[in-house]
């Protein structure tokens, strides 16, 4: 930072810059408890639901390594500031949709000001802690900010919903935004990069076409057909962009993706590791809160509290997993994320419409401590040991992983009960989502898969020599 803070400082602008987080959290919670309402409200498809969840997350992964290196160049507290301005007028125009589409739209909107705010307030915590064992505990302080705001947004939500309406979980946000801005202005001091970026308009665009085809072509192919020309094309166009990107990028002295990163083992089984993990959660979170609601018959309120155990588990293990990583590194968090993930998505593809629900919330909670541990070290992993100077473009790769892994979550799921109920929901999503947990339980597996990987001393060594190439001039923290 430029500005040089006592612990204090450093804590107060830990705990402002995770306010956005759970901001943008509890929108994705409140919102998924919220679906079966805009549904019978708006008249929406199972695929206007899922992009209803997906084109906030894709546009969010698509632009958030832009906002990092623009947040480097002109400042993070600038940008953040923006950000949470775009979010809000956003989450208005949500709160005023008359129409699925319109709704869909305006999360877009959302998704851009999102991309404003997680990779910058991490940026700016990588920054102000630049000590390897803080950082770590504060990352997982930022962690549990997350799992405080799942906690929080299926309460909220539910209590909005049944007490209002859908509308009102967006209108909710606009307070809140507020508040941040000011606080935002009154306690974070400005900071960025030694050396701007350039802009990199090409590298922008390819990824969009990459992230935003594959996307696409999951959510609509039951509908389209898997071998239609649409279908077919967009994953055609995603693969291009794929190719595009790794021929274009490493030629460019300043590129939007530094594919040198990659180099380093730990992060990119970090990479891996996060589309896993938030794949597995965005596909169950959005298979719980239909099922709860539509199989189970449960009011939006009390889908939300039968959730609630696994977002306080969530918050509970984060910090636990912050000091564990401070103390014996990443690995004893990893597999106990990996084989959580895998045992709580394992215990549900039997389920059924007289599932007791006992088994839902050990499962639940299961899951819920699995995917707090998982968040820090895999993140920690994803800045640690770069040059502080580029923190803002790692911390941005890594956010898009998470962004990206949800996003796809939903896809593949959504795309697996579709094909088999088709577009409406009905009695049959129960049997026709064991696949779909089945899916979720190989995401977990990969997590624990890549957490071996990731921590063995080959692998640290890469992330030394990586970061030396990265800036020879820079001492690998």
């Amino acid at each position: 930072m430029e500005k040089q803070l006592t612990r204090k400082g450093r804590i107060g602008v830990l705990l402002i810059c995770s306010m956005s987080l759970l901001m943008v959290g509890l929108d994705v919670t409140a919102v998924n408890v919220a679906l079966p309402s805009i549904d019978s409200d708006l008249n929406a498809s199972i695929s206007g639901l899922q992009w209803t969840v997906s084109a906030y997350t894709v546009v969010m992964a698509s632009f958030l390594m832009f906002s990092g290196s623009t947040a480097d160049r002109f400042g993070r507290r600038r940008i953040l500031i923006l950000g949470l301005s775009v979010f809000t007028l956003g989450s208005l125009m949500c709160g005023l949709a008359p129409s699925i589409g319109f709704l869909i739209a305006a999360r877009v909107l959302q998704a851009l000001g999102g991309s404003m705010m997680n990779p910058v307030a991490m940026s700016i915590i990588t920054n102000t802690f630049t000590d390897p064992r803080e950082r770590a505990q504060a990352i997982g302080i930022w962690g549990a900010a997350f799992g405080l705001s799942m906690a929080l947004g299926p309460i909220v939500g539910g209590i909005l919903v049944t007490a209002f309406d859908w509308r009102a979980i967006f209108m909710i946000n606009i307070p809140v935004g507020f508040i941040a801005v000011m606080l935002i202005l009154r306690y974070v001091p400005e900071s960025r990069a030694a050396k701007a970026r350039r802009f990199d308009p090409i590298g922008q665009s390819l990824m969009i076409v990459l992230l935003a085809a594959v996307t696409f072509g999951i959510i609509e192919a039951p509908k389209l057909g898997w071998t239609s020309p649409v279908i077919l094309g967009s994953f055609i166009a995603s693969g291009l962009a794929l190719l595009a990107i790794l021929f274009y990028e490493p030629r460019r002295d300043e590129p939007l993706i530094d594919l040198r990163f990659f180099r380093s083992v730990p992060f990119s089984a970090a990479v891996v590791i996060l589309i896993s993990a938030f794949a597995a959660f965005g596909g169950f979170l959005f298979l719980s809160t239909l099922y709860l609601q539509e199989v189970r018959d449960f009011t939006p309120i009390q889908a939300g509290l039968a959730t609630v155990p696994l977002a306080l588990m969530t918050v509970l293990s984060s910090p636990l997993s912050g000091r564990l990583v401070g103390r014996h590194g990443p690995r004893p968090s990893l597999l106990i994320a990996g084989v959580c993930l895998v045992t709580a998505c394992a215990m549900l593809t039997q389920i059924g419409q007289d599932t007791p629900i006992a088994w839902l919330i050990a499962a639940y909670v299961i899951f819920g401590t699995g995917f707090g541990f998982v968040n820090t070290p895999a993140t920690n992993a994803a800045v640690s040991g770069m040059p502080r100077a580029q923190a803002g473009t790692a911390s941005a790769i890594a956010t898009t992983s998470r962004q990206f892994g949800q996003a796809l979550g939903v896809a593949v799921v959504g795309a697996i009960v579709t094909s088999q109920v088709g577009q409406s929901l009905n009695s049959g999503l129960a049997s026709a989502s064991v696949p779909a947990w089945w899916t979720l339980t190989a995401f977990g597996g990969a997590v624990l898969l890549f957490a071996i990987l990731a921590t063995t001393k080959w692998s640290e060594g890469t992330a030394r020599t990586t970061a030396i190439k990265l800036n020879p001039e820079a001492i690998p923290e």
